[in-house]
């Protein structure tokens, strides 16, 4: 199976590189799918070079089959809109999301997608409060990530311990039978609502995590949990 690694890029440049490096480390066949939302650190720069030289520009060890495919946005649009774009160009059995930060160790990406592939699970969501290793940071986003887990398990029906995490997998089959309308954060709980209509079977795995701070680049701020609300309500009323 062809794996899709749907990545958007803003102002990654501090990581690209190294995280680029681990993806194609992995050994599965891959194509990343990087959508870069106008950047303005030198990022979008860096990804025309991969676009024409390809993984060789990363040096380290490729493994397996790696394919890369770069698009540009034409203005900043945020995280949902890249990845809207990304499932649609992607050509992958199964998608997954691949923040461009070092949070999400792309070593996990395997045992995430495991349940598709052995054909139990259409959508596969990454844990990182079941037990694996995960930096300590902010005590309030997690009191914020359980509230908007719990609202969404309310709405959705589903019992997910981590409905804002980056890594989802899913069958292609899946994101053909879903507009995504969020163009910023609201992606997560936009998603998983859809999947809970769509009746889709939802496993979740544990994931390490590597948490950055704010000085370390982190984008992620209370608007956005707002907005997360928001689309709670909004896609469980659709529902």
């Amino acid at each position: 199976m062809l794996v899709s690694l749907v990545i958007p890029v803003y102002n990654e440049i501090p990581t690209l590189a190294e995280l680029l490096r681990r993806c194609v480390a992995v050994d599965f066949p891959k194509e990343l799918v990087l959508i870069d939302d106008c950047s303005k650190d030198g990022s979008r720069e860096f990804l025309r070079q991969l676009q024409e030289q390809g993984v060789g520009l990363l040096g380290g060890t490729p493994r397996n089959r790696n394919e890369v495919r770069v698009l540009f946005q034409e203005k900043n649009q945020g995280k949902g809109a890249a990845l809207r774009r990304g499932f649609t160009e992607s050509t992958g059995d199964i998608i997954i999301v691949q923040d461009a930060d070092l949070e999400y160790d792309p070593r996990d990406i395997p045992n995430v997608i495991q349940p598709i592939i052995d054909g139990v699970a259409d959508v596969v969501f990454g844990s990182r409060f079941t037990g694996t290793p995960r930096r300590v940071l902010y005590y309030w986003h997690t009191v914020l990530n359980n509230v908007l887990t719990t609202l969404s398990n309310m709405t959705s029906g589903l019992n997910l311990t981590d409905m804002e995490t980056c890594y989802k997998a899913f069958r292609a089959e899946v994101l053909r039978s879903v507009q995504v309308e969020e163009d910023r954060f609201g992606f997560e709980p936009e998603i998983t609502a859809k999947v809970a209509r769509g009746r889709w079977r939802v496993f979740e795995v544990p994931i390490s995590y590597h948490g950055r701070t704010y000085e370390e680049g982190k984008k992620i701020g209370w608007k956005d949990g707002v907005r997360a609300l928001y689309a709670i309500a909004k896609y469980s009323v659709k529902r």
